[in-house]
């Protein structure tokens, strides 16, 4: 299994589980962004897309530095990766799990189909 932070997991995933702060996160794949940018395609005021950022600053997705008076954002991978990686061990188990159970239902269908041959 992998080694995860379950705290930072958690975060991760609370996070990633609102669709504005996915948008924002998606906003941010195409370089830094201030905040005034990142609000703007949402109808929503200031204060509030500052929660949604203060959020995404807690579990780690996103970097904020100051010059002046503005406050550019950076997307951070390392959270994300994190939650992949742990996606993709669970993944692999149900594959695997499923792929069995799907040979022993084939090898079942195998017996009932010489069973009735016999009749």
């Amino acid at each position: 299994m992998v080694k995860c932070n379950e705290r930072q997991l958690n975060r991760t995933f609370a996070a990633l589980a609102d669709p504005t702060r996915r948008g924002i996160l998606e906003h941010l794949t195409q370089g830094d962004r201030c905040v005034t940018d990142l609000a703007r395609p949402y109808a929503m005021s200031l204060p509030a897309v500052s929660k949604h950022l203060r959020v995404l600053e807690n579990a780690g997705l996103i970097r904020r530095r100051r010059r002046g008076r503005v406050h550019s954002l950076k997307l951070e991978a390392a959270p994300m990766r994190q939650a992949s990686q742990w996606m993709e061990e669970y993944r692999r188990f149900w594959e695997g799990s499923l792929d069995r159970l799907d040979a022993y239902l084939k090898k079942l269908q195998g017996r009932e189909k010489k069973y009735d041959h016999k009749k």
